[in-house]
């Protein structure tokens, strides 16, 4: 089957050279490469086009995440379309080999892969991977968390569902939640890492946050995070990671990050969620730190034959 790879960009050229290579890399090569640009004012576009990539345009006043994966997807030819944040990057050769596998057998399912940092990753958001992406395959997890920074689907799959067009972000959850109500499963594969390279700031990590609240709400009408809930949370951790950061004895370097960190994070949440009635829903609680995954230790890159040695 084919693998049409969807990017969504804009402003991405520092990030777009090591993506490129580690698709080139791949043992199973995609059959295209397409990239939804919504109005890239750097090189991003001449790197595609120089890589040979199918270049689509949104115009920035008309995106929204679920909008420019629609555009990409209803160009892509593949069966298989493994949607990609332009500022990821795949660990291993087999990476597209082991994300689309089941994909080959079962079209009526969402797989997304693992996401790790790197040295510019600020160290909360480090755990909030290891939490999020443990270091076991998980088959039919049952519940709508999955993330298209990493991710792949069915073409048929996407024509029956398609993204929501009109949410602030979460469409990858929003898109889930209709499959797993339709009967379909959600799958995790571990052995399909990426990094993802979060370069944010205070303000950015707060806005991020805040869209995903805005956009929970959406889905889930009816939830909210209270004042008291969102101080629980952030004291929660805080404390969780002042603990990793002493046993890594890394804590003299990381703490200031920490605070505002998980300051922005839960003070956007909030900021997003505040004009709803308070519940306490499991799925809210898993978006924060889900339960039952055992957080996982850092990536192991021992398999060197697998592992891309990226030039870039």
């Amino acid at each position: 089957m084919r693998i049409s790879v969807v990017v969504r960009a804009r402003n991405e050229a520092e990030h777009l050279p090591r993506l490129i290579e580690g698709l080139a890399a791949q043992t199973i090569q995609p059959f295209e490469v397409v990239l939804v640009d919504s109005g890239s004012s750097d090189d991003t576009v001449a790197i595609a086009e120089q890589a040979g990539w199918v270049i689509s345009h949104i115009p920035a006043g008309d995106f929204t995440f679920g909008r420019a994966l629609n555009m990409g997807c209803s160009i892509a030819r593949g069966e298989i379309l493994v949607v990609m944040s332009a500022h990821v990057y795949p660990v291993r050769r087999d990476y597209l080999e082991n994300l689309t596998a089941t994909l080959e057998r079962n079209s009526q399912l969402a797989v997304y892969g693992r996401q790790v940092g790197d040295e510019r990753t600020h160290f909360s958001e480090h755990m909030i991977m290891k939490q999020w992406f443990p270091e076991q395959r998980i088959l039919d997890q049952g519940h709508a968390f999955s993330n298209n920074a990493n991710s792949a689907i069915s073409r048929s799959l996407w024509k029956k569902l398609r993204y929501n067009e009109d949410l602030t972000g979460l469409e990858d959850i929003d898109f889930s939640l209709r499959l797993l109500k339709m009967g379909g499963q959600v799958h995790y594969e571990h052995k399909a890492p990426v990094v993802h390279v979060h370069e944010e700031n205070y303000s950015s990590v707060k806005h991020r946050y805040y869209r995903e609240a805005l956009a929970y709400k959406r889905i889930f009408p009816g939830e909210n995070l209270s004042m008291g809930r969102a101080l629980t949370l952030w004291f929660k951790n805080i404390s969780r990671d002042i603990a990793e950061a002493s046993r890594q004895a890394v804590l003299t370097r990381v703490w200031r990050s920490i605070f505002w960190f998980r300051s922005a994070q839960f003070y956007g949440a909030w900021s997003g969620f505040r004009d709803s009635s308070i519940t306490e829903s499991d799925l809210q609680r898993r978006m924060y730190h889900p339960p039952g995954n055992k957080p996982s230790s850092d990536l192991d890159l021992s398999d060197s034959e697998m592992t891309i040695n990226y030039s870039h």
